[in-house]
């Protein structure tokens, strides 16, 4: 199975690492932990990551070297979070290619400010996110709790059709024009069919939608719940 990790968490003292991803979860981001460079290394090349929250004294590796490593590669955000203090330390960081260089001890609350306005700059236009639902246009991609969702092109555009227009009620005309066109060759009733497969993947439960709702004699409409 294929995780959508949106920050990992490189950071050897455990109870601090798990406090800072237990507040992420509640901030409906997905998170991993890596507790030494290596594994760091190891889980961003297997599976990315949107955000790396880096600290610098880490068992295995200096945490500046992980880094710059990364950086061979790849422009993902870097958060480094260390209690070194001093300036030398806060330039090689930021020298090395960190956005930004938070101290520890940190504040909880200006730590999620920090990353919700990273998210926010970075990924706002590509991505819209309700709850356990992530949807990208970029890489028209849609995850559910962090796992991918297999869709056809035709569910992803009607997925992505309903999610536009969050609470607003689209007939059934409008959508069908929109996703297959008023030249197709295609069924009405095709819209209807889309309807049901994509319930059955991102509902909790597909016979008592919460988020794909259906406003009878007019036509459906997406109702966020986040």
């Amino acid at each position: 199975m294929v995780m959508d990790i949106d920050i990992l968490i490189v950071e050897d003292h455990k109870e601090l690492a798990e406090l800072l991803r237990d507040f992420l979860l509640r901030e409906n981001y997905t998170a991993a932990v890596a507790q030494t460079g290596e594994k760091a290394l190891s889980l961003y090349e297997k599976y990315g990551a949107r955000l790396i929250v880096l600290d610098i004294l880490l068992p295995d590796m200096d945490g500046f070297w992980v880094c710059r490593k990364i950086r061979e590669e790849s422009n993902v955000p870097i958060l480094i979070v260390s209690a070194k203090t001093d300036k030398e330390d806060k330039l090689c960081g930021l020298d090395t290619g960190a956005d930004d260089y938070i101290e520890k001890p940190y504040d909880i609350d200006i730590m999620l400010a920090k990353i919700n306005g990273i998210f926010k700059r970075r990924y706002a236009v590509d991505e819209i996110v309700d709850g356990d639902l992530r949807l990208n246009r970029i890489s028209r991609t849609v995850y559910k709790n962090g796992v991918p969702l297999e869709m056809t092109a035709k569910e992803f555009d009607l997925l992505l059709l309903l999610l536009e227009n969050n609470g607003r009620t689209l007939s059934k005309e409008y959508l069908f024009g929109k996703v297959w066109g008023s030249d197709s060759f295609s069924e009405p009733q095709t819209l209807t069919v889309h309807i049901k497969w994509l319930r059955q993947k991102i509902e909790n439960d597909p016979k008592k939608p919460k988020k794909i709702l259906t406003v009878w004699g007019v036509g459906y409409k997406y109702e966020s719940i986040s």
